[in-house]
């Protein structure tokens, strides 16, 4: 069968590329064709587009590249035109994926599945009446989201477990290569997520340069030129008596995560993954101050919690630090209480291997991929 993806995001390609590799033992004759990144390529799949063309966040950044993101999107419809695959499987990237969906349902009789449901649960609920009428196939990998969904709004779905377990449990780390203890900063993956967070999270970390070394996680497809202008800055500004204070791992945010004694964390898969190697973390997500994030924060979210260790979870297991509250004092202090001897360290912990209990068993790709290739193959036969 032919099967043409979509994914957003650093982490949808992730996803997608184990995807695509399950779906590939199940199906010899697979053929894959996809706009997303460098791991759904490196599985065979014919990359048409890049999601680092796409990965624009916030009302003005999306406003400024709203032409390239209308191409991108055209080109993305006249290309399953032409190639005609049996299934759609759309990644996450709602924004994208969802006018991506309409588009085929209203154009063709080609199926559409989405693997990890749009997050529609925190923001915009309206979507449901979208996905109710262009998705077929709906296959969640958060335990939560099967009471929202079904019990809710009644749309059935299919609960395969989190990839990111699969993902963390598959991971083999290499010789630790750093002298001193890591503490790992993950300012997220894109350009303005970076820009936003990374400053603050390195001022925080300063008081603890000379016994910890500092190292950013940096984003697959993100160049050494986002991070090290504001690296530069932030070792003249706080780190001038203390030689190397600040390293830039490039391609092996897993095999930071093996080695580090705590993390400061952006919110998304970032802070399952780090939960699952169980490393303590604070999340720490900054929007400019005033009344647009304070009326995002009250309007636009509709859920306790902006990680996903704490919405598992059911309670705050980890701290998170949103918006104007995102102060370098505050995560210091947060991070103090995490590192080795902290009085929170033992708690997280503990709330980790809940998380775990929750997510259940590593599986999801090849649960997901038998699934689709079963929903398939009956409705061929139907037809």
């Amino acid at each position: 069968m032919k099967y043409y993806l979509i994914a957003g995001e650093a982490s949808g390609d992730l996803h997608a590329s184990h995807l695509i590799a399950a779906l590939k033992e199940r199906d010899p004759e697979a053929v894959f064709r996809c706009y997303g990144g460098d791991m759904m390529q490196a599985q065979g799949a014919q990359l048409v587009g890049h999601y680092c063309d796409m990965a624009y966040m916030g009302i003005w950044p999306v406003l400024l590249h709203a032409r390239t993101i209308l191409r991108k999107m055209s080109e993305c419809k006249r290309d399953i035109l032409h190639w005609q695959p049996d299934v759609v499987i759309l990644v996450d990237y709602p924004g994208f994926n969802l006018k991506i969906a309409r588009y085929v349902k209203s154009h063709t009789r080609i199926p559409v599945y989405y693997y990890i449901a749009p997050k529609i649960w925190a923001w915009k609920e309206h979507r449901i009446h979208a996905i109710r009428r262009d998705v077929d196939e709906l296959f969640s990998i958060l335990p939560f989201e099967v009471e929202f969904f079904e019990g809710k709004h009644h749309y059935p779905i299919h609960y395969v477990g989190n990839p990111t377990v699969d993902e963390v449990a598959a991971h083999r780390p290499t010789s630790a290569t750093w002298r001193k203890p890591v503490i790992a900063l993950l300012p997220g993956s894109r350009v303005q997520e970076i820009r936003g967070n990374l400053h603050r999270m390195l001022e925080a970390a300063a008081p603890f340069a000379r016994d910890y070394q500092l190292i950013v996680a940096q984003a697959p497809g993100q160049p050494d030129t986002v991070y090290m202008p504001i690296i530069e800055d932030c070792r003249r500004r706080f780190f001038p008596d203390v030689l190397m204070p600040v390293g830039l791992q490039s391609g092996g945010t897993f095999d930071l995560l093996s080695h580090a004694a705590a993390a400061l964390v952006t919110s998304g898969t970032a802070t399952l993954e780090t939960a699952l190697f169980r490393v303590p973390q604070v999340v720490c997500y900054y929007m400019k101050a005033g009344w647009l994030a304070t009326l995002g924060r009250r309007l636009i979210l509709k859920i306790p919690y902006i990680s996903l260790v704490n919405l598992v979870a059911g309670r705050e297991v980890v701290p998170e630090l949103v918006a104007d509250g995102m102060t370098p004092s505050l995560v210091r202090r947060h991070l103090s209480s995490i590192l080795p001897g902290g009085e929170a360290r033992q708690g997280q912990l503990d709330g980790y291997e809940e998380v775990a209990r929750r997510l259940g068993s590593p599986g999801a790709p090849q649960r997901a991929a038998t699934l689709m290739i079963e929903i398939l193959s009956r409705h061929s036969c139907e037809s």
